[in-house]
């Protein structure tokens, strides 16, 4: 095993944040607050950034606007966290994103699941093999459905140049049963539906989680992994439950709130990120952001006590 896929899968068992794209007045991607966003989650120790993920809008995103976010992501972590590129669409433009940001400096390439509405369960699972096999640094495979055969599963977790699976499916019986038949590949399976969810991955023999959280409260999200690590799901259940609002509210819309309520709730601490591109939800009604803003203020308290 190669010294930067060590590195890689140590990243993925702690947190996986996913920066918001900030956008400046004219709707352009703004570069100063990217990095200024980059910055700080570096400096709080967010172990791995997965720049112009999911939380990073990044189906409204341009290509050039994406390889612009991979860029800025890799000049702000400045080495103290890990960079993982998310890439996608189809397969071509996967591997020329890849493959510019390897070049600008990524530690790896994290694929998003195949978004075609006429993919075929197994031919996705050949989408992240292929990606695999091109790229110099190690892939993260994103998956999003669990139509795919545990089969396929297996073949990604023994290849040799995928770092993890981010299984982002709430069908605890698929990942338990995947993580049986895997149990002799390094492969790392990560927790890609948050910290809600993190302590039923962890207790299947998941490491690590997604965050879109950690752009908001960094020093929760690591509270949180602090006590799965150890082992005290109490612990992290007390501090999840103090959040669960903020999730729930991100899955309103079918999920067009998600990227909504994290930059509404950068807004109410302070930081302008701009608005949510369509399709998403550009902007929470009066009700939802005074629940939001409630929830925020007494996170916040209890950060600062």
């Amino acid at each position: 095993m190669t010294a930067a896929m060590t590195k890689i899968r140590q990243a993925l068992t702690g947190i996986s944040g996913v920066p918001v794209t900030p956008y400046a007045a004219d709707g352009s991607v703004n570069g100063p607050g990217l990095k200024v966003l980059i910055s700080r989650l570096a400096t709080a120790g967010v172990h791995n950034l997965m720049a112009a993920g999911n939380t990073g809008e990044f189906f409204a995103l341009s290509l050039e606007e994406v390889r612009l976010v991979h860029r800025l992501t890799v000049e702000a972590a400045d080495g103290k966290s890990l960079v993982s590129a998310a890439v996608g669409r189809s397969l071509v433009e996967a591997k020329e994103l890849a493959r510019d940001a390897i070049a600008a400096g990524a530690d790896a390439i994290m694929g998003h699941h195949p978004m075609d509405p006429f993919a075929a369960p197994a031919a996705q699972a050949r989408y992240f093999l292929e990606l695999a096999d091109t790229c110099s640094v190690p892939v993260i495979a994103y998956v999003r459905s669990d139509t795919m055969a545990v089969a396929d599963f297996s073949l990604l977790a023994q290849h040799g140049n995928i770092a993890g699976i981010k299984f982002a499916s709430p069908n605890l019986m698929l990942l338990a049963e995947v993580i049986r038949a895997t149990r002799d590949a390094p492969a790392i399976w990560v927790c890609g539906l948050a910290e809600g969810w993190a302590p039923a991955f962890y207790a299947m023999g998941a490491r690590g989680f997604t965050s879109g959280l950690v752009n908001v409260f960094p020093q929760r999200s690591q509270a949180i992994h602090r006590a799965l690590e150890t082992g005290n799901y109490a612990e992290a259940r007390r501090l999840i439950d103090a959040i669960a609002g903020f999730e729930a509210m991100r899955t309103k819309y079918g999920n067009g709130a998600n990227v909504t309520v994290v930059k509404e709730a950068l807004g109410i601490l302070g930081e302008d990120v701009g608005p949510v591109r369509k399709p998403g939800l550009e902007a929470l009604n009066d009700e939802e952001r005074a629940a939001l803003r409630a929830i925020v203020e007494s996170v916040a308290r209890a950060e600062r006590s």
